[in-house]
């Protein structure tokens, strides 16, 4: 088993940037513990630790936007990884977004970088994220 450095942080939790493994597009950041590091070696799909609900987290569990793990690394300190993923269904933000990361800062307000939505979290939830 490879070790990162879980016990750095009381919490014991590391930060997981995720790309898109043939763009190189930052998708998301999260965070794993020692079990969703597991589980993610052990399936090829990506699992976090969900800090809102306090529980394991399969990425695409409810929506099906799942992300198989096609490549990871891992800093020289071990205490931080990029997965490089195959993000199924276009999106990786939960608010319908392909990113995480889809506004920007210009002139002090947030401006969406793109204007398109992959999807609507009301119909792929039930609910308006």
């Amino acid at each position: 088993m490879i070790e990162l450095a879980f016990q750095k942080n009381e919490q014991g939790l590391l930060p997981a940037i995720v790309q898109d493994y043939t763009s190189g597009e930052v998708l998301m950041l999260a965070f794993i513990n020692q079990l969703a590091w597991e589980k993610t070696l052990a399936t090829g799909k990506a699992h976090y630790w969900s800090r809102s609900r306090g529980q394991l987290w399969l990425k695409g569990e409810s929506s099906g936007h799942v992300q198989l793990v096609r490549e990871i690394l891992v800093d020289c300190d071990a205490d931080t990884v990029i997965y490089k993923v195959e993000q199924l269904g276009g999106a990786a933000c939960h608010t319908g977004y392909r990113s995480c990361f889809y506004r920007r800062v210009e002139a002090g307000q947030l401006v969406p970088v793109f204007q398109n939505k992959v999807f609507e979290p009301e119909q792929v939830y039930g609910r308006k994220e």
